[in-house]
């Protein structure tokens, strides 16, 4: 513990803090913060779940991904023959796949080594590894087998095990081995000798030392990393991942189809019976690690499981439903047998294969969410009210939550709270991905929502980074969610998981490789607001910074994605109707500046085309960045790919400026785009789509803060970007006796804080601090984390005294109030 200053910094804003303690505000729920687990980025094979060998029944597909096989990670060894084989001597239905040995005698013998996931087999020396593999010969007196664990150089890291399969049919053998080193990218190796056929399958390596010491169980850094949170609740298993299979049900001929929607039916019993699937990122999910073991984990952390089930309608960008009734029966079926699964006896036929795989006494589920970001409101929740329906007349203890789409506002988010609120839904999930920028404006989002509608489940959000600048954003906002916490009752960070050799996205709240694990600075934000939530909040304001109202300025720009087209005709006119700009091309491009370095920019037909249909932001910027009160007018054609035009103003660098961006998201919608830092956040948008070969006049019209944008000279939308970043924001709640103070300075001046306190009889006058600070760019690594929490105690306090909070911070003032 360190003694805290009562006084820092030289640069300081002052802010008054008032609390009012003998008022009770919002109560907050023991559920409201939790995880959302999604088997992103590796998270789950290769990841949370602790096997070691890749592809570990053979069953890897150029469904899961263009560039595998059925031998993918593994490589065949030895004189005779390797070869993964799909016929009827297979293992199971569910597990087609296997690989049959051809041995030809030799000393060498024949066999396959496997790569394990990424980097390698990661193992400690004196740790002990389980080995399991399922095995069937032809040869009476049996096939001696012998698994090793060696570097790729061949260098041994275990003693040799010895096996002999024996008989016709498939057994599993199980074994034990001791690491002799460490080591990070080893092997495990399977060698027969002898003659004849020899099969196997599922060839799978744990490490004894898992979570709770659960035998083929969690990677213990990792979940205790997560439990390390206190969730009060885990989402799973997605994420767009749960709804966007392009395939429904079994085919006898082809076996089970790949790129199958979630289906949780698919993960529970015996390991070596539960299909593999085509995961959503582009890899193979083995379901290794499924529903149950969802539920016995969430247990395990002591948080709430909430299970998402798919909704027959896609979501994530795609936007296709399903018209079949009778798998919308089987759908609905599937889910009230999951919270059988969940929930019923083990007398009942679900309760009884739960119980079967080691949990008699149920979970307790007490949520279930349906669907997860689907872009067609309507043709969702005609789909979600019969969920609703059946799960709420068999199961009325159950909530069923709804959800809003992909984005925090425009038509699709409008028109599904629109059906929900008329439902008289009880809970919707929103989700958000949004810049710094946006969550420091908006903290206020949810004062205004109706407390007698939905509740609100954030199941999504981040602020596009794992700075500590981004993660100041969100501590920012997460004030915000406590302060309304009568409407916000769940609320969780995503994604959780990112293996740093296979990342589909960024940012993530833990990192890890083969051997090590991280926290974020947002983890350690989210860690520090998870584990101080308190029990209801304490009536408080503050007083606000200064803000400025300087108007939009900036240069223009034009760019493209993924796109080519035509520009020209470009000019800017101020207020006055002076032109500061105007270029027709019949001199060249002499005047643009290619900001972004990408693309093929050059002067074709009278035109500036850039032709390069593969280009991501290709933004070419002109004139002067004091440019205030103006119009900007384009002629833009789209000649070719995926979108429409970026048409950028206000253009400060090439991290800060606006663009309108029509025809973006592969041509489904445009909206107008503000980056701050290189972070977007979406101002408006409408589903306006671009036609190739037409030519479109565009103009935007910049007047102080507020924006007004014609499309073929009729007005398309307008805005006002007026609200402020505020980065002083508190809440105050208590936590039995004590109340917690929670401040963000997400500035570069420290704040000077006046702190009266009301409503309590007498004040220790000795608080506990907790605070997490650094530069902004900070960012946690494997190998150095500057943002973690400091610890200290402050003297001094009083019903009014007089706090410092450090910039660019987030402190936890705990006072013992009475």
């Amino acid at each position: 513990m360190l003694q805290a200053p009562a006084q820092a910094a030289e640069d300081t804003t002052d802010y008054t803090i008032d609390i009012d303690a003998s008022r009770p505000g919002p109560a907050i729920d023991d559920t409201m913060y939790g995880v959302f687990y999604e088997d992103i980025n590796r998270a789950a094979d290769g990841g949370l779940y602790a096997e070691l060998v890749q592809n570990r029944s053979f069953e890897y597909s150029t469904a899961d991904n263009a560039s595998y096989t059925p031998m993918t990670a593994w490589t065949p060894t030895g004189t005779g023959t390797a070869t993964a084989v799909n016929d009827s001597a297979r293992l199971n239905e569910r597990n087609r796949t296997y690989l049959r040995l051809g041995l030809d005698g030799s000393a060498a013998g024949t066999g396959v080594v496997n790569s394990g996931f990424t980097t390698g087999i990661a193992v400690a020396r004196g740790k002990t590894y389980d080995v399991s593999l399922w095995a069937r010969t032809d040869q009476a007196a049996g096939t001696p087998l012998t698994v090793e664990l060696r570097a790729a150089d061949g260098t041994a890291l275990a003693r040799p095990l010895r096996i002999t399969a024996r008989g016709d049919r498939w057994t599993k053998y199980t074994a034990t081995l001791t690491a002799t080193a460490t080591h990070t990218a080893g092997r495990l190796a399977v060698t027969a000798t002898g003659r004849g056929t020899v099969r196997l399958d599922m060839v799978s390596l744990f490490p004894r030392d898992t979570y709770k010491g659960r035998p083929g169980g969690l990677r213990k850094d990792l979940a205790e990393k997560i439990a390390a949170l206190r969730p009060g609740f885990v989402r799973f298993p997605g994420g767009c991942l749960v709804n966007t299979g392009s395939h429904e049900g079994y085919d006898a001929a082809s076996g089970w189809q790949r790129k199958r929607s979630y289906q949780w039916k698919d993960t529970v019993g015996p390991v070596e019976q539960r299909a593999t699937n085509a995961n959503f990122w582009g890899y193979n999910q083995s379901y290794g690690l499924g529903y149950f073991e969802y539920f016995q984990f969430a247990e395990d952390i002591g948080a709430t499981a909430l299970p998402v089930v798919p909704a027959l309608v896609t979501g994530c960008g795609q936007n296709t439903a399903t018209d079949d009734p009778a798998l919308l029966r089987r759908h609905i079926q599937d889910t009230l047998d999951l919270i059988e699964f969940a929930n019923g006896p083990a007398t009942s036929v679900w309760g009884a294969k739960r119980a079967a795989m080691g949990h008699p006494a149920p979970f307790g589920l007490t949520h279930i969410e349906v669907g997860n970001e689907e872009n067609l409101p309507d043709a969702f929740f005609a789909r979600f009210t019969e969920f609703r329906k059946a799960v709420e007349a068999a199961h009325p203890d159950i909530t069923v939550i709804s959800n809003s789409g992909p984005d925090d506002a425009g038509a699709t988010f409008d028109r599904a709270w629109q059906l929900n609120r008329d439902a008289k839904v009880a809970m919707v999930d929103e989700h958000y991905y949004n810049s710094p920028q946006w969550f420091l404006e908006n903290n206020d989002r949810y004062d205004t929502y109706d407390r007698s509608g939905p509740k609100v489940f954030l199941g999504e959000y981040a602020s596009q980074g794992n700075t500590f600048g981004n993660a100041l954003a969100e501590a920012a906002f997460m004030t915000g969610l406590e302060r309304n916490a009568d409407v916000v009752k769940l609320a969780s960070y995503a994604p959780l998981l990112a293996n740093t050799d296979s990342v589909q996205w960024r940012p993530d709240m833990i990192w890890f490789d083969t051997t090590r694990s991280w926290g974020s600075a947002n983890y350690e934000t989210q860690k520090l607001f998870m584990t101080n939530t308190g029990d209801r909040v304490v009536p408080s304001t503050a007083s606000a910074t200064p803000a400025g109202t300087a108007p939009i300025t900036g240069a223009v720009g034009l760019s493209t994605w993924a796109t080519s087209a035509a520009y020209d005709d470009v000019t800017v006119t101020g207020a006055d109707g002076k032109t500061l700009f105007a270029d027709d091309f019949s001199a060249g491009d002499g005047r643009w500046t290619k900001a972004a370095g990408t693309g093929s920019w050059a002067v074709r037909d009278g035109a500036y085309v850039q032709t390069d249909t593969a280009a991501e932001n290709t933004l070419v910027t002109a004139g002067d960045p004091a440019w205030q009160n103006y119009d900007l007018r384009v002629k833009a054609t789209k000649q070719a790919g995926k979108e429409g035009f970026l048409i950028a103003f206000g253009v400060r660098d090439t991290g800060n400026y606006y663009w309108w961006n029509l025809g973006g998201w592969n041509n489904t919608q445009s909206a107008v785009e503000k980056a701050v830092g290189g972070a977007k956040q979406t101002l408006v948008s409408t589903d306006t789509k671009i036609e190739t070969g037409r030519t479109y006049d565009v103009r935007v019209a910049v007047r102080g803060r507020q924006v007004t944008l014609y499309l073929d000279g009729a007005e398309w939308g307008r805005f006002t970007d007026d609200k402020a970043a505020e980065p002083f924001r508190q809440v105050v709640t208590r936590d039995g006796d004590d109340l917690i103070v929670k401040v963000v300075n997400a500035q570069g001046d420290a704040a000077r804080t006046t702190v009266r306190l009301a409503g309590v009889r007498n004040v220790a006058p000795t608080a506990r601090l907790t605070t997490l600070s650094g530069a902004p760019e900070a960012v946690n690594t494997a190998d150095d984390q500057p943002i973690r929490p400091v610890t200290s105690t402050r003297d001094g306090v009083g019903a009014t005294f007089t706090h410092t909070f450090p910039p660019h911070s987030v402190t936890f003032l705990r006072l013992k109030a009475g």
